[in-house]
């Protein structure tokens, strides 16, 4: 796997452009320590142990609020569903329930844990492009509101499943066409959807013939149109050039245009705000979609990322070939964006935020971590003030798709999840025991 070869920040950040990565509301102590959600790092290392992925309950809740009566002033008959593979967590699922999103799922187990934490399966919405007839049939039988047809086995498999269904008071399965529109967004081809050649979804010419025969279908109705084009996209102009590709279609009751709106990672990035986001969409709604439409997003990313910061400890600082090397005790293991992205993150000593009385912008240093692969790297060129073993270090933005990526290289356990809201922190997803790791083995 390459080594990592993100440009290094330009230029020293102020402490408050630093803590303009970190979830609203972040805080300094006197004693210079960051308070996520109210909680001072140190105490939540003391308790919670590190690595650990911090999430700022109270900021999470204020974005889901945002996107949801954002949309709901714009576009009165909508719905936000959370696009929960970026952190298909339960107690994720149950907090978003609690503020009235739906969910959209892309596997049975997203499905599983988001009806276990108590959504309403009307809200669900049915994704992936290599559907089992296990994964539609847990789908039916749960009651989704909707699933997205990605390709014509999706068809074949949902009209047989509805033929053998046993459901009083309904018989046909609402479902969308997912529409490729030919838009290929500046991001990274990895997470680009809505490009010719992309696995996902259906060209015009095809999903015209998705729609006659759905037309023609006595168990699968058909309700409208779905469009995404990928991820971490930085710019409105895609997002209006792909509700522009559906309009051709025809008229519908219902479009879902998907998510894709990107975070901050970066003292540099600097994405649309979520209203500004919601404007683009919904004035591109007004003027190509019919009036009466239902409109359905799915923010992701956008949702959780910038809610999240990673907390870790330092083991080893080591000064060789002009570079200083902070390594911790997390890594690939529980961020793999840089290595599969090439995503940038930013990362400051959590407990010496505040700059030095003379002045000192800090050293330049490579975080990597503890796994044993040249491509577990953190950041490049982040500056740290005097980073000494035992340091704790907060890397900000890192609540979407860290989760979700997480895995046991080197047999590492994964880390604990923890809530922090109004000075109290709560785990939600304790961290992993090594008994975890033998749990599945056979004698």
């Amino acid at each position: 796997m390459a080594v990592p070869t993100t440009p290094a920040a330009p230029a020293p950040p102020s402490s408050d452009a630093l803590l303009g990565l970190f979830p609203p509301g972040t805080t300094t102590a006197p004693d210079g320590g960051l308070r996520i959600g109210g909680c001072h790092v140190a105490e939540l290392a003391a308790r919670h142990g590190t690595p650990a992925l911090l999430i700022d309950e109270g900021a999470l809740r204020d974005r889901a609020g945002r996107y949801a009566d954002g949309l709901a002033a714009r576009r009165p008959d909508s719905m936000v569903a959370f696009a929960s593979k970026a952190f298909p967590c339960t107690a994720v699922y149950r907090l978003l329930a609690e503020e009235g999103l739906g969910v959209d799922v892309a596997s049975g187990g997203e499905l599983a844990l988001a009806l276990a934490a108590g959504t309403d399966p009307a809200k669900v919405i049915v994704h992936g492009n290599a559907k089992s007839e296990r994964y539609l049939r847990a789908a039916v039988e749960a009651g989704v509101g909707l699933v997205v047809i990605d390709n014509f086995d999706d068809i074949d498999r949902l009209e047989h499943l509805m033929a053998e269904a046993h459901r009083p008071g309904r018989r046909e399965q609402p479902v969308l066409v997912r529409v490729t529109p030919d838009v290929r967004p500046d991001t990274h081809e990895a997470v680009s959807t809505g490009q010719r050649g992309s696995k996902f979804g259906l060209l015009l010419p095809q999903a015209r013939e998705a729609i006659a025969r759905l037309r023609g279908s006595a168990r699968l109705r058909l309700d409208g149109l779905h469009v995404h084009i990928g991820s971490q996209i930085l710019d409105t102009e895609p997002f209006v050039r792909a509700v522009a590709a559906v309009a051709e279609l025809g008229r519908f009751p219902v479009y879902d245009l998907g998510g894709g709106l990107g975070a901050r990672y970066t003292y540099d990035d600097r994405p649309p705000g979520i209203e500004a986001y919601l404007d683009a969409l919904t004035g591109a709604a007004d003027a190509l979609l019919p009036a009466g439409a239902r409109v359905i997003i799915e923010p992701g990313r956008s949702m959780v990322a910038e809610t999240g910061v990673s907390l870790y400890r330092v083991v080893t600082v080591k000064r060789s070939g002009g570079e200083t090397f902070v390594a911790v005790d997390g890594g690939m293991g529980d961020n793999l964006e840089v290595p599969l992205y090439g995503q940038r993150f930013e990362a400051t000593v959590a407990t010496r935020v505040r700059a030095p009385a003379d002045g000192s912008p800090g050293e330049r240093c490579r975080v990597v971590g503890r796994h044993c692969e040249s491509g577990d790297v953190l950041s490049t060129g982040v500056l740290l003030q005097d980073p000494r073993p035992g340091d704790l270090i907060a890397v900000p933005a890192t609540g979407a798709y860290t989760y979700s990526l997480a895995n046991n290289y080197n047999a590492a356990r994964r880390p604990p999840v923890v809530f922090c809201r109004d000075g109290r922190s709560r785990p939600v997803v304790r961290r992993e025991t090594y008994a975890d790791l033998m749990r599945r083995d056979l004698p």
